[in-house]
């Protein structure tokens, strides 16, 4: 995914006194937001656009069904998902590139799996890698640490493939999902889209039936698919939104508590486990599915011919 919105800019005004804020104003880039996200992750040490999506991720647990998130509502999550993100920076501390260093300098790489499964199941606001990927990152010249990495794995999502295979002709089987993005700060303009180029040239020279690359980008986190686009990749279809699911006040994907739990049924999830389990209330955005064929020009398609599925799994 696409660094967000929220952490590309960051103002150094004082915190904003408004008492209320709304998820689309902190995913589209609010101003007092971003203020607030700077203020907090200076304050505990941590990376500002990390700590956006982290909070982000949280607040439509709290937020009113209008999509209003009380001031104190905000402060307890930024908080809360602060003191999460460093200690979980602590754990990999290791792998934390501190250097930066032009695009040029960095190294595309097929990354080495514990790398990147400690990366992405601690800094990734999903907290997990997805088994069987084959990882990519670009690494700094010196101590060859990921500054920015990505994980490809097969298409396993039915819903999407089967749209994308009537749509567009690619069978589900010669379809490769990016699953999983990791950007650190340190990462120079274009890292991501940088990335991007070199995975579909390796999938081109050693995966000989993949066709096609596909990537979900999640608005309500601030993702805007802008470096998907600066790497030829175009917005395809959208899929509507379901709420987000917490258990004990954290975010849970529903793949990831079909694992923990057996079911994706909070009510089960609460009588089996006696854990609190809840959903958001407030109405989400859909999310956007990005695509780039791995051979040849990947074409537009307009606003008018997108379709817009159901997402049930």
């Amino acid at each position: 995914m696409s660094v967000p919105a929220t952490g590309a800019a960051v103002s150094a005004r004082p915190n904003s006194t408004r008492t209320t804020f709304t998820l689309e104003g902190c995913r589209t880039g609010d101003e007092a937001f971003a203020t607030l996200v700077a203020a907090s992750a200076r304050r505990h040490g941590v990376e500002p656009r990390a700590l956006a999506v982290r909070t982000l991720l949280q607040l439509p647990r709290v937020a009113a069904h209008s999509g209003r998130v009380r001031r104190r509502d905000l402060d307890a999550e930024l908080r809360n998902s602060a003191v999460l993100l460093r200690a979980d920076q602590a754990k990999v501390i290791d792998l934390v590139p501190i250097d930066a260093y032009p695009l040029s300098a960095l190294q595309f790489v097929e990354c080495e799996t514990d790398d990147a499964d400690a990366i992405f199941g601690n800094l990734h606001y999903l907290r997990s890698a997805r088994p069987g990927s084959r990882n990519f990152a670009l690494v700094d010249p010196i101590h060859r640490r990921p500054v920015t990495l990505c994980s490809v794995s097969p298409m396993d999502w039915a819903l999407v493939g089967k749209q994308l295979s009537r749509q567009f002709g690619v069978p589900v089987e010669r379809m490769w999902d990016v699953s999983r993005v990791y950007s650190f700060d340190v990462a120079p303009a274009n890292a991501i889209s940088s990335l991007l180029k070199g995975v579909r040239n390796e999938l081109r020279r050693s995966e000989p039936t993949a066709e096609l690359l596909t990537t979900v980008v999640d608005q309500n986190l601030g993702f805007t698919g802008s470096s998907y686009r600066a790497a030829n990749w175009q917005y395809w279809m959208s899929v509507r939104p379901r709420p987000y699911l917490y258990v004990d006040g954290m975010a849970i994907s529903p793949r990831q508590m079909k694992l923990r739990y057996g079911t994706q049924s909070l009510a089960e999830v609460r009588l089996r486990y006696g854990v609190l389990a809840e959903q958001s209330r407030a109405t989400l955005a859909d999310s956007m599915i990005y695509c780039c064929r791995v051979r040849g020009v990947t074409e537009a398609v307009e606003p008018g011919e997108r379709r817009r599925v159901r997402r049930r799994s």
